[in-house]
């Protein structure tokens, strides 16, 4: 089972904190969402390059 739907409430997250002027959270949400990667490639038995392609294949995390 795939948990790649994480990354994309991290981004959402991270969505609503910058336009609401959390910029810190932003900053939190930026930092969760790298984690999140690297766990969920652990967990698929996939290595790092894979864990930061799934970093940025959320459509709202830049």
């Amino acid at each position: 089972m795939t948990h790649d739907w994480i990354l994309d409430v991290l981004a959402d997250l991270k969505n609503y904190a910058k336009k609401n002027g959390l910029s810190a959270l932003a900053d939190e949400l930026d930092e969760a969402t790298l984690i999140a990667a690297a766990e969920i490639a652990s967990v698929e038995g996939k290595g790092p390059l894979a864990a930061m392609q799934n970093a940025g294949t959320s459509r709202y995390l830049y």
